[in-house]
This record gives structure tokens, C-alpha cells and sequence, in this order.
């Protein structure tokens, strides 16, 4: 195993932060942690412990928004019938049932389209638009795509069709399609503030824009200034927007976009409802995900609250229970994302327990098919001297499965740590086509727009992307490709960094208050990741063991000082089992979590990495 490097951060002004440890009554290892994430005054430290629904953007700041929401109040005034296309991932599932709901409570002309994986591949397609001529569709809102569709829209447009782009990716050289309205914050005229929604988040701000429009009071309003009928209205508001918040929390959560800012207010309100009423389709896939269940007292003592059902649901759940299943029925072959989104659509717990079952059934096959090409994957590498050597990982087979390259990809990144790209063959038109994962060192976007004149098509941002080249040029692109990495990446950058946060001594620094303010910090994601932390001096209590045979569980307690052992586990760090049971002192690198187990709450280490003194 390659060693990683811990780098502690020091992006902060130390007088910055006595100042807001003074202010907020805090220790200065939680004022640092506030400061790292760019919250530096008491009002941004309210803002960010307290997320309100009263901290989001207008919606017709947005470029396009009224345009958007004049088009929509014509449709529906002309019962003229509206499709909502999004693409088969969980962002564009979720974006669908989120707009699709909201429309059909008072429209009911209204259609959705999902495009199929293999034969359409995502974005919009003609395809697609043929289908809206053929069911008499005279407006399409198409929700996190449609940002590059410069042809599609034009064919649309031909054919009497008119277009609403909901997007959140950028723009091919900051040209846009020729729609009523291009409804994305990374437009470059683009004036609304917050940047980093997600596409079910542009859905939302449809959503929030219409209902505000329609019930003539905006959550912006200062409500000290409103007389008490608008008041009202603005809390009414409130209420009806916040059961589409689930969907929204799932699409941030599976799409890793940063969780701060307006996502963070999201994202909380969002968990809120999962955690307490889960809408049946959610339900549905959290048994399937077999969370573990509270005390059966607590289910006789609250029948009606989903929360003393289980655990509470952080984003880690949602990234690795919920979405990984919204996802299967769109990449596996005989699956369809249309049962995705009727189950995210479904009121009726039977219904969904069956298409959650389904689905289920898909997520199975997915992680067998994932598991295979991953492992054949790293034979390849393991087996090749020249690949080990390269710092981008290109690999190709014709037989893996669109489905899964993505997911492949991922995980060789997690292995590897380089620029990756997995390929395989379309079926729909021969052509050689993969996803592109990337490391924080590398903008795999911009490494692809300099392979341009050799690829079909390409997207994405800067982590992840997909892209399409024809066979006669993938030899070309590979080069090129490898060639671009060569140059920007040192051999330096290919090492694992762990951000650590700060060091903390176990027996001053671990504390009940300390712990309740840290799960404050909560939900965590990008740009708020959860805090490393670092503890010297320290050995195991002598009951060291190995679990699932890579997987190494012990308890840790401080040489120097007077501490309680905490237990920890340290994922696929069993090679240090020797060491620790022989009594070897190390430093610790972790996280700080709350392990749920038979109904009962402890706190444990999650030890990211370890190291030895001698």
C-alpha cells in the first residue's frame, strides 16, 4: 500500500480565529474548524448551525427564470401538454419527480421521458423529442441536461416544440441553446450568487419560483416587513415546499456537490423529512438497504415517526444506501429509470415496496458487474509494467458494461489515485465510449476540451465526465490524452493527501461538548467534509483483532495522558494488525462518529490512517 501524506491545514488566520472562539464561547478547535470552511462572524456561525429556509436565493435571480415561469403559466392556461425530461442518474431522476409532482397537482396534461442508457445514451435526443411530437408535447422542461444541446433544441424547435433548459453543467465555449429559457447559475451571464446546485436544485427553483408567483409572497421577504396575512401565506409557502426536499437531499448527496451555502440549507432540510417522513418509494429502498432499526420500544412508544424506526440518515447514507439503487434500474440492460422515478413518484407503500424490490434486483446485478470489471481492471494493471507506470489509467473492453464504467472508474481512482477513464463499446452507434473520474490535482474537463478535434462528444466538470470517441481515433486520443496528464502532474501529486483539520489530545480535548457541537457541523460533503483530526502517543488496549479479513478493529487510549480507550476501526488496514497487538505506540489519523448498533449510540475512531514511532 502506497503511503499517504497527511497535510495539516494552516488556511486560516489564528487571529481570526480567537476572535470567534471568544464570540461563540467555543474551544479554538471548533473556531479553526469554522474558520477552514470560510465561516469567520458570530451571523455566518448562526447561519451555518442554524440552516433556514430563509438563507436561500431569490429564484428570479436566476437568468431565465421569468421567462421560464411565463412560459410555464402558458401551458397551463392553454392545458397544452408538458413533458419533464431528465436523464437516468439519481440528479436527473429526482429533478424529474420533483417537477413532475409539482406540475401535476394542478396540471394534468403532463408526460415524463427518461432516455435509455444504451440506446439513446444521456442528455436529450431526438429520440426523445420525437416521442414529446408523437404525444402532441408542445413544451419540454429538461431538467439536469440540455445545456450542449444546441442541435436538439433547434430540431425541436422546428417541429413547434419549445424548450426549458433546468442544467448545471457548463457550457460548451459559454454558448447556449436556443431555448424560451437556459436556466443554469454556470451560464456566464448567469447573476444568481450561489453556483453549485444541483440539477434536482434547478428543479427545485422552478418549483420555488411558480409557487411563490402563485401564491404572490417570496421566502426573500423580510416577514418583520409583511402584514400578518402575508406572514401566513410566506409560512404556508415554507410548508409546501419542504416535502419536495427529500428528493432534492438525494440528488446533492449522489451528484457530490458541495454541501455549503444554499445546498447546505437543502440538504438539511431535506434529511429532516427523510429522517421523519420518508415518502413510500425512500422507505421503500431503506428496507432494502436493511438500516438497522431503533429498540422495539421506541416503535411502540412512536408508531407514526419513521425516526424511531432506525438510525438517523446522514448524507453517507443517502451516497451509499439510496442512490446506488435509484441508479441501478437506469444502467442495468432490461432496466428502465422510468420505474426509478415512479417509485420516487409512488404514494402507495405496496406499489413501492414492489418497484423497490425490483429495482433491488437491478443494484444486485449492478454490483456484480461492477465487481467483476474492477477486478479484471486491476489484473490488467498488476500484469502490465508500462500501465503501472503511466499517471492516467486508460483502460478498454468491449464486454464491460456501460452501465458500470463510471462506477469502475471510481474505484480505480480510490486504488490507484490517478486521472482514469474506462471505456467501452455504445451499442447504439459502435462508437468507443467512457467515464472519466479524476483526482483533486487534475481538471479532467480541461484535459478532454484539449483533446476536442479527437472526440465525438464530451461533458462533465472537473472530477467527472463522459466522453465518446470514434475507434479510428482512440489510439490518437489515449496519447494525447496521457501525454496532457505527463505534463501536468508530478510524481508528487500522485500520492493520496488526508486534509487533516487539527490535533487534538484524547484526554483534554475529546469532550461531551465538544462532540455534541462537532454533529452541528453536520451534513457533511464537499467542502464541509467530515473534521481528520490527528492524536499522537497512543496504543491499543490489547484486544486487537482483524474483521472481514482486511479490516482492523481495536481500541485506542493515550500513553501520555489520562484518557478513556475509544474503539476504532480502520477500513482495509489489517497489514498493521502485528504491530498494534504487540503493544507498539502510534499516531492516529481519524474521524470522530457515532456507531449505532442494537440500539444503542457510542462514540468510535474512524481511523483513516496510522503511524508507528519506531
Amino acid at each position: 500500500m502506497k503511503e499517504k501524506r497527511w497535510i495539516l491545514r494552516e488556511d486560516y488566520d489564528v487571529e481570526t480565529v480567537e476572535k470567534l472562539a471568544e464570540a461563540l464561547s467555543v474551544d479554538k478547535i471548533i473556531a479553526t474548524l469554522l474558520v477552514e470552511r470560510g465561516v469567520t462572524t458570530f451571523e455566518e456561525a448562526r447561519c451555518f448551525f442554524r440552516p433556514s429556509l430563509d438563507q436561500l436565493h431569490d429564484p428570479f435571480r436566476m437568468k431565465d427564470m421569468d421567462r421560464a415561469i411565463a412560459r410555464i403559466n402558458d401551458a397551463v392556461r392553454r392545458r397544452e401538454r408538458i413533458l419533464v425530461y431528465g436523464d437516468y442518474d439519481v440528479d436527473g431522476t429526482s429533478a424529474v419527480a420533483l417537477v413532475y409532482s409539482y406540475l401535476q397537482s394542478f396540471h394534468r396534461n403532463i408526460d415524463f421521458y427518461i432516455p435509455d442508457r444504451d440506446n439513446e445514451g444521456s442528455g436529450i435526443s431526438f429520440k426523445g423529442i420525437d416521442y414529446a411530437k408523437e404525444t402532441g408535447v408542445k413544451l419540454v422542461i429538461a431538467l439536469d441536461c440540455g445545456i450542449n444541446a444546441m442541435e436538439q433544441v433547434d430540431y425541436a424547435n422546428s417541429l413547434g416544440i419549445d424548450f426549458i433548459i433546468g442544467d448545471h453543467h457548463l457550457s460548451d465555449g459559454g454558448r447556449i441553446p436556443n431555448a424560451v429559457a437556459v436556466l443554469d447559475p454556470k451560464r456566464i451571464d448567469c447573476p444568481y450568487p450561489y453556483k453549485e446546485l444541483s440539477g434536482c436544485g434547478i428543479g427545485f427553483k422552478i418549483v420555488e419560483a411558480h409557487q411563490e408567483q402563485r401564491m404572490g409572497v417570496r421566502l426573500c421577504d423580510n416577514p418583520e416587513q409583511l402584514d400578518e396575512m402575508r406572514r401566513e401565506k410566506r409560512e404556508t409557502l415554507k410548508l409546501r415546499l419542504l416535502k419536495y426536499l427529500d428528493l432534492v437531499a438525494v440528488s446533492i448527496a449522489s451528484d457530490i456537490v458541495p454541501i455549503m451555502g444554499e445546498n447546505r440549507v437543502l440538504a438539511s432540510y431535506g434529511l429532516k423529512v427523510i429522517n421523519t417522513h420518508p415518502r413510500p418509494g425512500i422507505e421503500a429502498i431503506l428496507t432494502y438497504g436493511h438500516i438497522d432499526a431503533r429498540t422495539e420500544e421506541d416503535r411502540q412508544e412512536h408508531p407514526e415517526d419513521k425516526s424511531y424506526f432506525r438510525k438517523e440518515l446522514g448524507i453517507a447514507d443517502l451516497v451509499f444506501l439510496v442512490g446506488p439503487r435509484i441508479n441501478a434500474a437506469g444502467r442495468i440492460s432490461g432496466g428502465s429509470a422510468f420505474d426509478s422515478v415512479r417509485l420516487l413518484l409512488s404514494d402507495n407503500p405496496v406499489q413501492a415496496s414492489m418497484l423497490a424490490e425490483e429495482i433491488n434486483r437491478y443494484n444486485n446485478e449492478r454490483k456484480d458487474l461492477d465487481s467483476a470489471a474492477t477486478e479484471e481492471a486491476k489484473m490488467r494493471i498488476a500484469n502490465n509494467p508500462e500501465l503501472k507506470a503511466k499517471k492516467s489509467i486508460i483502460l478498454f473492453d468491449e464486454n464491460w458494461h456501460k452501465g458500470v464504467v463510471g462506477i469502475v472508474a471510481s474505484r480505480l481512482v480510490e486504488a490507484y489515485y490517478r486521472p482514469t477513464i474506462i471505456f467501452t463499446r455504445s451499442v447504439v452507434d459502435g462508437s468507443i465510449t467512457g467515464s472519466a473520474r479524476s483526482i483533486k490535482e487534475f481538471d479532467i474537463y480541461s484535459a478532454l476540451e484539449q483533446c476536442r478535434d479527437l472526440v465525438i462528444h464530451f461533458g462533465g466538470h472537473k472530477y467527472a465526465a463522459g466522453v465518446s470517441v470514434l475507434p479510428e481515433n482512440f489510439e490518437a486520443f489515449k496519447a494525447r490524452f496521457e501525454k496532457i496528464v505527463e505534463e501536468q502532474l508530478q510524481e508528487g501529486d500522485l500520492a493520496q493527501d488526508i486534509e487533516v483539520d487539527a490535533e487534538i489530545d484524547f484526554g483534554t480535548q475529546i469532550t461531551p461538548k465538544f462532540l455534541r457541537i462537532l454533529k452541528q457541523f453536520s451534513p457533511f460533503g464537499p467542502d464541509n467534509n467530515v473534521p481528520v483530526f490527528v492524536s499522537h502517543d497512543l496504543v491499543d488496549t490489547g484486544y486487537a483483532r482483524v474483521v472481514g479479513s482486511r479490516h482492523l478493529k481495536f481500541a485506542a487510549i493515550s500513553l501520555t495522558a489520562r484518557s478513556r480507550a475509544y474503539p476504532a476501526i480502520g477500513f482495509h488496514l489489517g497489514e498493521h494488525y502485528r504491530k498494534v497487538k504487540a503493544g507498539n505506540s502510534f499516531t492516529l489519523c481519524y474521524t470522530l462518529e457515532e456507531n449505532y448498533w442494537n440500539g444503542r449510540t457510542d462514540i468510535q475512531l474512524n481511523v483513516k490512517d496510522m503511524r508507528f514511532e519506531d
